[in-house]
């Protein structure tokens, strides 16, 4: 920024005189804060704190500004230099300017009333807004220690952190604990003392736990929480657990010491630690946990889907996800190597052109999903994995007849209508041809052809099956009969197979339900183009996923380029999405059905829960099965 380029921030009468008073008439209230680094410049300054920074740029006087101005929050608080600085001139608004952007980047902090002004030391000077009482909440507070070996590694090294920061503790023998583990539970004044009991709502806790060559710190919550947190990651990181080897002498001091800090921070009123990683990858409003390896010794925090709900802040209902780059942000959570409930979808060595394909892990099964691009392709397969998870065991279908997953209500809405419509369109075709009226009549159907004017999407997938990858196919599309004449097509393609001479059509390559007959052509030729790739260069997978429309809904962009037409594909999806919500009323007209959020039986596996616990959670949604309906097996189901 240039301090030129600023107002002043003073209301100035007719005559001249300050009718209100400004930043410089109080700054005798404020001080740079603890550990601000200062770089003076040829025509300006930079200004470094705890985690933000300022350059100010302006001419060559600007440095003897600052070097007046750091006198004043060093010594009189600027009583002088307001003297000095008449009202409404340059002087005056550039020093209101350079303050204003100390208070903006959060690098002034409020002088502490009393004589006492260092009692908070220069950590709670550097990061706390108000840093005497944020040092008085700390030595009021009272913590207790507790674990099955109140003698062990783990309690005293949180002990001595707890000691370090001046926060009262004691060590206590908790026989309930795991060993491992320890508990740090706090109170404060006014709250009942965690040295008589520990407590269930109104204490904040944190529990570190180590196992041979991994440890974990869940977030701050009530004890109980605290509790449901650590059995969670202890479950998850157990396959990460070192079968031998000496444990790293730094991992339990850098566990103890990060459970301190997170707790400390939690009574003092700061940011949680996580909050300054700057990791791109922490969902806001979700939890973390911090996760330490021995090999490398590293620690590092990540968002925590943890299974098990307790706290008022936890239970709260998520937001659904509405975009694709949110839905994309999730992925990691869902998946990631050490906390997640999901196996990660990678590329590796799969081709990405013509279609991209990607692939991950179901229950020890090769699951590959594929789309026009990678980033679809990976939300298709976690959707369905989830979904072939979360229907294990349910009406013994494997997960055929399981709920609809998606990224958000829309999302999941959409694939579960269009995995109902596919049945639909086969039980109309069926009425058609045995001339008997179904409830909405037979499917009517509805000429196609490669032909100039079709969509380009629809003549661009329909070339790359049959020029580019040389398969002879057909499609057959048809109309299917809505209540309210609602527009649903049903595209399928069949490869031809040659024999004696003649003609006959072979298996079923790929099949869409759609708003409009060029897109059906266009997914179910992209599906089918997909099916081609995996079975050439993932002949051994056990479940294929392929691309539908529903992922418009979120890739929908909000505004494309002048120079995308729609045969781009980020085009092609805003259209696709604009008739999305015509589409669904129409297919739920069709299958006579709405779905409904699914909750996990009584008596499903831990696992299953904990699945759904963490879709919910990340803004994921999941919609009940149409009952009685089973998946058709070529709308995302691979050969057997």
């Amino acid at each position: 920024m240039t301090v030129d380029q600023a107002g002043p921030d003073t209301a100035t009468s007719p005559e001249g005189e300050r009718a209100t008073p400004d930043a410089l008439d109080s700054l005798g209230r404020w001080r740079l804060r603890p550990g601000v680094s200062v770089t003076v410049l040829p025509h300006g300054v930079h200004l470094r704190g705890w985690i933000t920074s300022v350059t100010l740029e302006g001419g060559a006087g600007l440095p003897v500004l600052w070097g007046r101005l750091a006198e004043a929050l060093a010594g009189d608080g600027g009583a002088e230099l307001a003297r000095a600085a008449v009202a409404g001139s340059p002087l005056r608004t550039a020093l209101v300017t350079v303050i204003g952007q100390l208070h903006d980047h959060d690098l002034l902090v409020e002088r502490p009333a009393g004589e006492n002004g260092d009692a908070a030391g220069p950590w709670l000077g550097a990061v706390a807004d108000r840093p005497a009482e944020a040092a008085a909440a700390l030595i009021r507070s009272r913590v207790r220690v507790l674990a099955a070996r109140p003698d062990g590694p783990l309690a005293r090294a949180a002990a001595r952190a707890l000691d370090r920061a001046g926060v009262r503790a004691a060590t206590a023998e908790a026989a309930d604990l795991p060993d491992g583990q320890v508990l740090l539970v706090a109170a404060g004044p006014g709250e009942p003392s965690p040295f008589a009991a520990e407590q269930d709502s109104e204490d904040r806790a944190v529990i570190v736990g180590l196992r041979p060559g991994v440890g974990f710190v869940t977030p701050v919550g009530s004890a109980r929480q605290a509790r449901a947190d650590a059995d969670g990651l202890a479950d998850r990181l157990r396959p990460r657990e070192a079968l031998s080897g000496a444990e790293h002498p730094g991992l339990p001091a850098l566990l103890a010491s990060s459970a301190a800090q997170r707790l400390i921070c939690a009574v003092a009123g700061l940011r949680d630690p996580s909050a300054e990683a700057g990791d791109g990858q922490l969902i806001p409003g979700l939890p973390t946990a911090l996760v330490a390896e021995r090999e490398p010794l590293r620690g590092e925090y990540r968002t925590w889907a943890g299974p098990v709900l307790v706290d008022a802040d936890r239970v709260r209902p998520r937001a659904d996800v509405r975009t694709l780059s949110e839905a994309l942000a999730r992925i990691p959570v869902l998946t990631d190597r050490l906390a997640g409930v999901l196996d990660e979808p990678d590329p590796g060595a799969l081709p990405q052109l013509p279609a991209a394909l990607v692939r991950s892990s179901v229950a020890g099964e090769v699951l590959v999903s594929g789309s026009a691009r990678a980033d679809l392709a990976r939300l298709e397969a976690v959707c369905r994995a989830a979904e072939l998870l979360l229907g294990k065991g349910e009406s013994g279908l494997e997960g055929e007849g399981g709920p609809a997953v998606g990224a958000g209500a829309v999302h999941a809405r959409g694939r579960a209508l269009r995995r109902a419509g596919a049945g639909a369109a086969v039980r109309q075709q069926g009425a058609r041809a045995g001339d008997t009226a179904g409830p909405f009549g037979g499917a009517a159907p509805v000429p196609w052809s490669p032909e100039p004017g079709r969509h380009p999407q629809a003549l661009h997938w329909w070339s790359v099956l049959v020029r580019r990858l040389g398969v002879d196919a057909d499609v057959a599309v048809s109309r299917l009969d809505t209540v309210g004449g609602g527009a649903v097509f049903h595209a399928e393609v069949q490869v031809q197979v040659q024999a004696q001479g003649r003609t006959a059509t072979g298996g079923v390559l790929g099949t869409a339900v759609e708003a409009s007959a060029d897109e059906a052509v266009a997914f179910a030729a992209l599906s089918a183009v997909v099916r081609v790739q995996a079975a050439a260069d993932a002949p051994h997978a056990r479940h294929l996923v392929t691309p539908g429309g529903a992922v418009a809904s979120l890739a929908r962009p909000e505004a494309t380029a002048p120079w995308e037409d729609a045969g781009w594909t980020t085009a092609w999806l805003a259209e696709s999405a604009a008739r999305e919500p015509e589409l669904q009323e129409a297919l739920a007209a069709l299958t006579g059905w709405s779905p409904q959020p699914w909750e996990p039986p009584a008596d499903a596996h831990a696992d299953v829960r904990a699945l759904w616990s963490a879709l919910r959670q990340c803004g994921f949604s999941v919609l009940s099965a149409r009952p009685g309906h089973r998946t058709h097996p070529t709308l995302t189901e691979g050969s057997r």
